[in-house]
């Protein structure tokens, strides 16, 4: 039971490594070296399953556009959709031209609130960059995350006694 706590705080986009690692090494003392991988593999599924459910929920909402008509979907979610898309592409082209996936990956590595696999994908998605490139980006940000994660969980306490005067 606590490997299917840690798999699931794990794909939670509120936690993610945040949450998996610390839970299953502090709480149920689960080894670090089994809990890194198991929680950054786990979470690593987060980046093929959002953008799969992004592809088709978007391709059912969007509609499909045939000769500068849109047949299907939902004109407000179109509109909504382009626009959104437009001014975030616009406002983030200068920084996706200079650090392109390498961006997602310094992103997604860095496990902080609104950070991580969850909108690293939904950036990259949104922003149109390559899934291949995208999923690769997402998978090494994870594993990098997942180590910054555990390697505090097993360290914070002690490096914090420098703090502390004795």
């Amino acid at each position: 039971m606590d490997y299917f706590w840690t798999a699931f705080l794990s794909l939670l986009p509120i936690s993610e490594l945040r949450g998996g690692i610390p839970y299953a090494t502090l709480v149920n003392n689960i080894p670090w070296y089994i809990a890194w991988p198991f929680a950054s593999g786990i979470n690593a599924l987060v980046a093929p399953l959002c953008w799969l459910f992004l592809s088709t929920v978007h391709r059912l909402f969007y509609g499909v556009k045939q000769q500068d008509k849109a047949k299907g979907g939902f004109s407000w979610y179109r509109v909504l959709f382009d626009r959104f898309v437009e001014r975030a592409r616009q406002k983030l082209h200068a920084g996706v031209e200079k650090w392109g996936v390498f961006g997602i990956t310094l992103f997604v590595a860095i496990p902080l609130p609104v950070t991580g696999a969850w909108t690293g994908t939904l950036g990259a998605w949104v922003l149109g960059l390559s899934k291949r490139k995208t999923l690769f980006a997402v998978i090494l940000g994870v594993c990098i995350a997942g180590g910054i994660v555990t390697l505090v969980c097993q360290l914070g306490v002690e490096a914090l006694r420098i703090f502390l005067k004795t």
